[in-house]
């Protein structure tokens, strides 16, 4: 606003005429506090007795914290990839006395807690026709002895929207200090439909007991992407040509619904499959034993009738990247956690990365919806 209204050349007055306006982003930092909870006695004059208002519940038992501290330290930890011992530094840089032991004692007592949650995504996980399955490391510290024995985190995603389910999505996560078939087969019972998975041989028990089992092209194309990029191999660069060509045809029918997608494979998909099957045959004839090449179609070969499964049900994907994208977390948070802290440990992470990933699947800001959970579980049957 300039001093005076007056002209700076003339001296005359000056109008209004127009303003500029810009934004500038700023921050404002969290604040914390003390929330003090006054909870008055009264007593009859006549009998004495005493009443007084029953005390808000807590998410932990006489505990100091609120629901939105510990939904924050959970959300850092397992959305934002920020290992407890960096919160507690922040924290005491805030001048707030919280130990890593103190904050991985929330994490337990609301992993154990959201249980029931995390049954109800199973259960609605598991009432799919179709769900992805990925599985990555979990390094788990081993009590007594300092060392960390090798878990897994085991992932199973249901996402109806590409074929104009109606469905809610959500992911369902599992910790295992094996990754034996047994896991996936107790992880899967009771589901009957398609899962969706790369060539991993532990699915073949789920398999037997009547689970269709359906591939993925996008392992496929990585195979020959690697190639390419090595050795710019014209057969590798045309495989991707072709496998391209499928992806092209599922763009253009994402959303659609399953009968639609079924019926635009058939017509447009089918042919491209057949050629690419016996393209890839004659070029197996011609790579050296034991080639990179001779590898890469190997893999798609072997898994054939898994891969073009999807040509036939309109509610199954191309691809397995529904459960990549899922797992992708716990890979970054991996990298900054070093180990899970115990075993049991891992099941509480589990049940945390179920709740986070269901809610950023549905677009829900994770904080919130753990906040608003907390609040009212201790109250909830």
């Amino acid at each position: 606003v300039p001093a005076s209204c007056d002209c700076p050349d003339c001296g005359k007055a000056m109008k209004a005429a127009g303003e500029d306006v810009s934004e500038l982003l700023d921050v404002v930092p969290a604040q914390y506090r003390v929330i003090k909870i006054v909870r008055p006695k009264y007593r009859c004059k006549s009998c004495e007795r005493i009443v007084q208002a029953p005390a808000q519940e807590r998410v932990i038992d006489k505990g100091m914290a609120s629901s939105a501290l510990i939904a924050q330290v959970i959300v850092d930890k397992y959305a934002d990839h920020l290992p407890l011992y960096r919160q507690a530094e922040r924290f005491k840089r805030e001048g707030i006395d919280l130990d890593r032991s103190t904050l991985a004692g929330w994490v337990g007592r609301v992993g154990a807690l959201l249980q029931p949650l995390v049954g109800a995504i199973r259960a609605h996980v598991m009432a799919g026709h179709k769900l992805h399955a990925d599985d990555t490391t979990a390094p788990t510290l081993k009590p007594g002895n300092g060392k960390t024995l090798t878990g897994r985190y085991w992932n199973y995603v249901r996402d109806d929207r590409p074929f104009s389910g109606k469905a809610p999505p959500a992911v369902w996560f599992q910790y295992s200090t094996s990754r034996k078939g047994q896991e996936p087969l107790q992880h899967l019972k009771g589901f009957t439909g398609v899962i969706q998975a790369d060539a991993y041989a532990g699915y073949n028990l789920a398999v037997q007991r009547g689970i269709t089992r359906a591939g993925c092209w996008a392992h496929v194309r990585r195979k020959f992407y690697e190639i390419a990029e090595a050795t710019e191999s014209p057969v590798a660069r045309e495989a991707i040509k072709r496998i391209e060509a499928l992806y092209r045809i599922e763009r253009s029918i994402n959303g659609k619904p399953p009968d639609e997608r079924q019926q635009r494979r058939q017509q447009q998909a089918v042919p491209l499959m057949a050629d690419f099957k016996v393209w890839l045959d004659t070029k197996l004839r011609e790579c050296a034993k034991g080639s990179g090449l001779g590898k890469a179609i190997n893999y798609a070969r072997k898994q054939w009738e898994s891969l073009v499964l999807y040509l036939e049900d309109g509610h199954v994907e191309i691809d397995n990247n529904a459960a990549e994208r899922a797992i992708r977390p716990l890979a970054l948070g991996r990298k900054n956690h070093l180990f899970a802290g115990s075993e049991e440990g891992g099941h509480y992470g589990a049940a945390l990365y179920s709740i986070l990933g269901t809610a950023k699947l549905n677009d829900i800001d994770p904080k919130a919806y753990l906040t608003a959970v907390l609040k009212r579980i201790n109250n909830t049957p």
